[in-house]
Order: C-alpha cells, then sequence, then structure tokens
C-alpha cells in the first residue's frame, strides 16, 4: 500500500513526519511523493495560528477530492491541529477519514490498515497535555547509562526495522525509525519535545506537553545517521532550546553536545534555532559564536519591546536587557545572523508600547524580523483579557511595523556588502546558483545566489563569496577561485 505524507507548519513537523514515514515503511507502505499516486494520504497538519489552521483544513479537503479523482482510498489529519482539536475536527471535516492523535504515532502503520480496511476510528477528545506524559513517553524502568562529559541518562529501548535504513530519532524519550522525505543538504534535529514557559497568547504546551529533553546519545546517534544521508547542516530544532538539559540535571548540555555534533564526520554546519532571551545565557552565546562549525546564528525570540507588554505576555525583558544580549552576541561574532519575531497589537498595547518596539527594533539591526499581528487562541490566558484593540488597528499597526521592517532589514543586507561569506549550495537551476550564508537560516531568511560559481558545482558544496549587492534580505555573492567542498 501506497502512502504520502504532506508537511504543514515547522522544522519540528518536518521531522514527526520523517519518524511517521519510518514507522510506516518498516511496516511495509510504500512511500510516494505524489499524493495522486498514494492510496492513503497523511496530512501532518500545523495548529499554530489561525492562517495555519486554514492552511491545515484546505490541504486536507484537496487531498480528499483526490477520492473522487485517483487512487486515494483515505486521508488521515495527524499533527498539531489534530491532536488540538481531535473529535471537534473530526466533526467539523467528514471528509477526512480519520483524526489521529499523538498517542496514535507508535502504531501509525495499524491505523491507517484498519481506516483502510473500513473501520471507523473514534476520534481523541482533546485534553491538557501538561498533565499527560511528553509524547513519547521515557521508559522510567530501564536501565541507566552513562555518557562521558554527561549527567546519567536513561536508556530506552531501540524499535529496531529489517533492511530500513533509518536513525534513533525519537520526539523525546525512545528511540524510533526516521525515513528522510526531502534529500536536501539540510536536515532539522530535534533536541526536545514540548515547552515548560506559561506564555500568555500561546497555546503550544497545551498540547504539545511539558519540556523534555532528548538523551545526548540519541542527538548524536541521529546526527551521524543523517551525515551518511548526505546532509551537511544539522538544524537543531525544539521549542525551546536555551532549556535543552534542564530535566537531565544540565542546564549546559548544549555548550557540551554542540562540538561533539560539529565534530561529526560530514557535517559541516550545526545552527541552532529558538532561543528565549530570558534564558540565553553568556556561556551559550560563546559556545553558538566561538564553536569551529557551529555557524554564528542567532534566533532570538523577543515578542516585543515594551517592559509592560511583555509581562502581560508573561514574559521578561525589556530593551535595554534585549539591547545588552545583542552587544554579547556582537562582541562575540560581529558579523553574526539574528533574527526574531514580534506580536503587534497585543492587548493593552499603547501607542507609546508600539513605539517602543520601533525604536528597539531602530536600534538592534536584526538581519530578519517575523511580525505577527495579535489574535485570540484558544484556551490561553491572553483570549481572556481585556484592552482588546480592534483587528482594523491590529492592521495598522502590524503594516506600520512591516514597512520599518522591511527598511531596517534591506539596510542590514547592505551592510554587508563586501562580507566574505561561506554559502552552502542548495539549488541549481537554469543556470542560477542558490544556497545560503552562515547567517541565514533555513526557508524564512532569505538566499545567497552565487556568480562565477564553478561549473562543476554540486548541490550541498560549500563554497566561499564576497558579497557584492543586495535584494531585500537576499544577498549577491561573487563565488572565490578555489575547490569547492
Amino acid at each position: 500500500m501506497s502512502v504520502a505524507v504532506v508537511t504543514l507548519g515547522c522544522a519540528r513537523n518536518e521531522v514527526d513526519s520523517e519518524e511517521l514515514a519510518g514507522r510506516l515503511e518498516a511496516d511495509g507502505f510504500r512511500l510516494v511523493d505524489d499524493p495522486d499516486l498514494a492510496d492513503t494520504v497523511v496530512v501532518n497538519t500545523c495548529g499554530f495560528v489561525e492562517s495555519a489552521k486554514k492552511d491545515s483544513v484546505d490541504t486536507l479537503l484537496q487531498a480528499s477530492d483526490l477520492k473522487e479523482q485517483g487512487r486515494t482510498q483515505a486521508v488521515v489529519a495527524v499533527g498539531c491541529m489534530a491532536e488540538r482539536y481531535g473529535k471537534e475536527l473530526a466533526d467539523s471535516l467528514p471528509e477526512a477519514d480519520a483524526v489521529l492523535g499523538f498517542d496514535d504515532y507508535p502504531d501509525i502503520a495499524a491505523r491507517l490498515r484498519s481506516i483502510l480496511g473500513g473501520e471507523k476510528h473514534e476520534p481523541h477528545v482533546p485534553a491538557d497535555r501538561r498533565a499527560l506524559l511528553p509524547i513519547s513517553p521515557v521508559d522510567r524502568d530501564a536501565s541507566t547509562i552513562s555518557v562521558p562529559g554527561h549527567a546519567p541518562l536513561v536508556e530506552a529501548p531501540v524499535i529496531q526495522a529489517p533492511d530500513l535504513d533509518a536513525a534513533s530519532a525519537p520526539a523525546s524519550g525512545p528511540r524510533a525509525m526516521r525515513r528522510r522525505l526531502d534529500g536536501g543538504p539540510m536536515a532539522p534535529l530535534k533536541l526536545a519535545s514540548g515547552c515548560d514557559r506559561r506564555c500568555s497568547f500561546c497555546a503550544i504546551p497545551s498540547f504539545r506537553g511539558s519540556f523534555v529533553s532528548r538523551r545526548p546519545s540519541d542527538v548524536l546517534h541521529e546526527a551521524q545517521w543523517l551525515a551518511t544521508q548526505g546532509v551537511k547542516e544539522l538544524f537543531l530544532v525544539s521549542e525551546n532550546s536555551t532549556s535543552y538539559g534542564k530535566d537531565l540535571g544540565d542546564l549546559r548540555l548544549l555548550e557540551t553536545l554542540l562540538p561533539e555534533l560539529a565534530a561529526i564526520d560530514g557535517i559541516e554546519w550545526v545552527r541552532v534555532s529558538y532561543m528565549q532571551p530570558a534564558e540565553t545565557r553568556p556561556g551559550l552565546v560563546q559556545a553558538v559564536a566561538r564553536t569551529p562549525g557551529v555557524v554564528p546564528y542567532f534566533d532570538l525570540s523577543f515578542q516585543h519591546a515594551s517592559a509592560s507588554v511583555l509581562r502581560r505576555m508573561r514574559r521578561f525583558g525589556d530593551p535595554q536587557s534585549f539591547l545588552t544580549l545583542l552587544e554579547q552576541v556582537r562582541a562575540e561574532a560581529p558579523e553574526a545572523g539574528i533574527r526574531s519575531n514580534v506580536i503587534v497589537g497585543f492587548p493593552g498595547e499603547t501607542e507609546e508600547d508600539l513605539e517602543t518596539l520601533c525604536d528597539f527594533l531602530e536600534a538592534a539591526r536584526l538581519d530578519v524580523t517575523g511580525v505577527f499581528g495579535y489574535s485570540d487562541e484558544d484556551g490561553t490566558e491572553a483570549a481572556t483579557y481585556d484592552g482588546k484593540l480592534d483587528p482594523d488597528e491590529v492592521a495598522a499597526r502590524v503594516a506600520h511595523v512591516n514597512a520599518l521592517v522591511e527598511e531596517l532589514t534591506t539596510q542590514r543586507a547592505e551592510e554587508r556588502i563586501g562580507e566574505r561569506v561561506q554559502v552552502l549550495v542548495e539549488r541549481l537551476e537554469d543556470g542560477v546558483v542558490e544556497g545560503r550564508a552562515q547567517h541565514q537560516g533555513p526557508e524564512v531568511d532569505g538566499t545567497t545566489e552565487l556568480v562565477g560559481a564553478p561549473d562543476d558545482v554540486r548541490i550541498g558544496d560549500l563554497l566561499w563569496a564576497e558579497v557584492v549587492d543586495s535584494q531585500g534580505v537576499d544577498l549577491v555573492a561573487q563565488a572565490e577561485n578555489g575547490e569547492t567542498r
């Protein structure tokens, strides 16, 4: 039986999809890229914000149309939206043949077979996962193992599959199979699952659960496997990477793990995503900036700059503390890439708060800033707040901040003209060689077009180049003469 896995949302969802694909292939399913050619289409949904939910529903409806047009027999929803809404989603979207929650993942192949066999799957009633076990609970009854340089860890059983080229890749806790769905030179690698922070606007902990770190041995094992698959860049993902190791008894575990990951044969770049500013300690800044093979890239989720707005968000910080952190980063790595996200129009945000945010952005000189307008999220504290702004006012503020950000990020890119950068080649098309410099994260931080690249350049090569032009956040760089690697 053939199955196509369609992934929406963030890089953490990409890892989940590859783990599901590994389990399915290990249990006899044939994976196909084109949903038109699949007996079953599995849609890994996103439930983060309203626009993502709409995209998930639209994708499920499009996949359901295939049941009338081709060989597709079943469409199944998984992922964050499926977990978050469960029975409610199933009732409102009868076009989907089943809505599966995270607890169905270990038995995904059996679930799909039963659905294809005509059995009706009873969707789950959502529960707050902060009070439940993690998605893949650690086997606390298993024996304790010791990893040199790390605190004692719990060894969990390995799920073995014959003739499957897969890796140890759990969401958290026990090992699981993984099968790459994208053959590019970058791969996300999950550090942890869930989040212990209680930001008033965010529902993620309620359906992703509490923060659970993966064991360093499992992260390293999977990274080694990814290297054998041609991966050159490891993109470390989690809901909060700065918390890695706290539940294993060592909050500095990421600082010790980074050099080990960077030393893996075949891995050229290691990139850390989603660093909580309030938890970004000097030792971590130094580890990211100074460790050979770890790119000087700081994904700092500020969310706002006004201290009063941040307090209502249940976050910490103010313009001065954030600027001090940026000074520390640039003292260690002057050419570091720095990106962030901000929420505009939060309940109670005044004109003065908005001005504070804009003044901060001007002083911060960020490479990329994502701007989001506030909207209520089901089950969050902020949804109960007074002081909601009119949607038209929120939209106007978003437009204002977006215009400022576009100007500032264009200026920041122009400042990079003359810099010597290393570029990972990701696309070759019609004579155009395109990739990303070290300061550019996957998909959302712009690209670098290489001119004068060698004729034998290949995807996955690393080339040194000098930035000669910029177009918004995108760069144009002249490749240096010399060998690629």
